[in-house]
């Protein structure tokens, strides 16, 4: 067997960032209603943490202008996208006050926001939010879950938008 030991010292923050584009990951929306309304951003650092108790994480930047305004909700809706809401994906990366104009979303009665049309759906209650580095990391208690099992979800790779491929079978 052979073992890579050729690794690059950490200290270019961009090329660090081009190899963990080499991970995919699906893309999802955290969001809450605010005082104006629905509050949100796009994630791709969202994963599974533990099924008893049902626990999911995201990491979010502390930079983010967002982040105070979530951190107000005891909610948060987590909306894994879909494979056909790459609109939805660009739209989100807008500044925060027009993140939502244009996209459906629903508010749970306490204040959990979804995104119409997606792959599947988690109803939150925030757990802890730890420090980590330039981000946060937020433990989410799984409340309520949704799913549209014939529907795929976006795969962000390489910072492009991309499909799930279907294996052959045959």
């Amino acid at each position: 067997m052979t073992v890579t030991t050729d690794f690059t010292t950490v200290g270019d923050q961009a090329e660090l960032r081009r190899v963990f584009g080499h991970f995919p990951s699906g893309l999802v929306v955290i969001a809450a209603l605010g005082p104006d309304g629905p509050a949100g951003l796009l994630a791709s650092s969202f994963t599974s943490v533990s099924l008893d108790p049902a626990l999911v994480s995201v990491n979010v930047a502390r930079t983010s202008t967002t982040l105070p305004v979530l951190r107000r909700a005891d909610h948060w809706g987590v909306t894994v996208l879909a494979h056909d809401q790459r609109n939805v994906a660009e739209l989100l990366r807008r500044p925060a006050s027009e993140r939502f104009d244009g996209i459906d979303w629903a508010a749970t009665d306490d204040g959990a926001v979804h995104l119409d049309g997606a792959a599947a759906g988690f109803h939150t209650r925030v757990g802890q939010v730890v420090p980590a580095g330039d981000h946060v990391i937020a433990l989410l208690e799984v409340h309520g879950h949704f799913t549209a099992p014939s529907v795929d979800p976006i795969v962000f790779h390489h910072s492009r938008f991309r499909h799930l491929e279907q294996e052959n079978n045959a």
